[in-house]
């Protein structure tokens, strides 16, 4: 078998790891009991725009509820810079400490980030105010894990959207294929949902309308879906996106 050389810039080479910029997020985080989905895309955001093609470090980051929060925030560093590899201390493999993550090495550069700071990173994901009318929801991107499945169909049960607004989520074949297998999705079409697999619905012509408002949980999809496909976006939590598809237009702040 060929053995491919790994390039000496490359992040699974041990010394090509260490974290370079360092973010300090703990003088918000200190006054939340509980982090958002959206907290995390928050954060993501911030981090690709500065450290750009750098791997940064991230301290006083809550616990994550899954490792599908990390996913959200690694992706929303991916769409603003070129994050490829990003430390957590604390909670990620390689970072038990600040000084672990960085090799013992001083930061190239600190980057505090505040309440106002996430606010506004996430305010500017949407481009149009609460109330408009709805298109349709798009959820996951990167694709919906089999545990944000377990998330949405009870909410999808409780809150029983029913309005003409299709919800598509984008997941894997693998995860959709278990989740027929077991039953899982019976009957989830009465409330509008349609599964897309192996792609996302901002890189391909699956929307059925693209005059309108869509909304989503993902920084990624509002960051790249306006130019791709043309689409005005409203960003929120996936309890949000779902009360909205049930409302029929934009809705925020779910009870």
């Amino acid at each position: 078998m060929a053995r491919r050389r790994l390039d000496r810039d490359h992040i699974r080479l041990s010394q090509r790891r260490r974290g370079h910029p360092q973010g300090n997020t703990s003088d918000f985080f200190n006054s939340l009991l509980e982090p958002t989905d959206a907290l995390f895309v928050g954060v993501g955001l911030i981090i690709g725009q500065r450290a750009r093609d750098r791997i940064p470090v991230i301290s006083g980051l809550p616990q994550p509820r899954d490792e599908d929060q990390l996913k959200a925030l690694g992706a929303a560093a991916a769409t603003t810079g070129a994050v490829a590899l990003f430390h957590a201390v604390g909670i990620t493999p390689e970072a038990k400490t600040p000084d672990e993550a960085l090799h013992g090495l001083a930061p190239e550069e600190k980057i505090r980030i505040s309440r106002a700071d996430i606010h506004h990173a996430l305010a500017r994901l949407s481009s149009v105010p609460d109330g408009v009318q709805l298109a349709a929801v798009s959820l996951g991107t990167p694709h919906f894990s089999y545990d944000e499945w377990m998330r949405l169909l009870p909410l999808l049960r409780e809150v029983g959207p029913g309005k003409g607004v299709p919800i598509y989520v984008n997941t894997g074949r693998a995860t959709l294929t278990r989740l027929q297998d077991e039953g899982a999705l019976a009957g989830m079409e009465a409330f509008g949902l349609v599964p897309v697999t192996d792609t996302c619905t901002y890189v391909t012509s699956i929307l059925e309308r693209l005059d309108g408002v869509v909304m989503t949980n993902s920084g990624k999809w509002a960051h790249y879906a306006p130019g791709n496909i043309g689409v005005s976006v409203a960003f929120g939590d996936m309890e949000d996106c779902v009360r909205s598809a049930a409302a029929g237009r934009v809705v925020r702040g779910a009870p």
